[in-house]
């Protein structure tokens, strides 16, 4: 695996399209994020995305700053990505399995030119993200399942 890539995977016992209904809705990425970075959805986006959608939060990572995304990857109830504006890609998959769902997220910056990609690593941004990831999915374990207070 390369070290632009992270993934991370949880069986959750779930219903793939309830768990694609979570992530679908940007409004509850701040519930679901595990990195503390996403704080708001910004207004003026879509209640749920789709293909080609373009939706907007306030972040914070040292600083507060803003972010827009465009979903570039979907297929309803099994896969859903976005992009932002270097070129990062954000992808979550959903897997029926006996008991749940095999829920994947991964944070891609294969794509992106080598100058940034050493800027990364030096940064210890895969490390980071892949503690987020760990934590995104035990969140929205807590949620989907329930044991998560609303």
């Amino acid at each position: 695996m390369s070290a632009y890539l992270v993934s991370e995977t949880r069986t959750i016992a779930a219903p793939a399209q309830q768990l694609f209904d979570i992530v679908a809705d940007p409004g509850r990425h701040p519930e679901i994020d595990g990195s503390g970075s996403v704080r708001a959805v910004r207004g003026g986006g879509p209640q749920r995305l789709s293909l080609g959608a373009k939706f907007g939060m306030d972040m914070h990572l040292g600083a507060n700053y803003k972010i827009e995304n465009t979903v570039v990857e979907f297929e309803e109830g099994r896969q859903l990505a976005w992009r932002h504006f270097n070129g990062h890609v954000w992808r979550y998959t959903f897997t029926p399995v006996d008991g749940g769902t095999e829920v994947t997220e991964q944070w891609d910056a294969r794509p992106l030119p080598i100058w940034n990609r050493v800027g990364l690593q030096l940064t210890r941004f895969p490390t980071r993200n892949r503690r987020g990831i760990e934590k995104t999915l035990d969140r929205l374990a807590e949620i989907a399942t329930g044991s998560h207070p609303a």
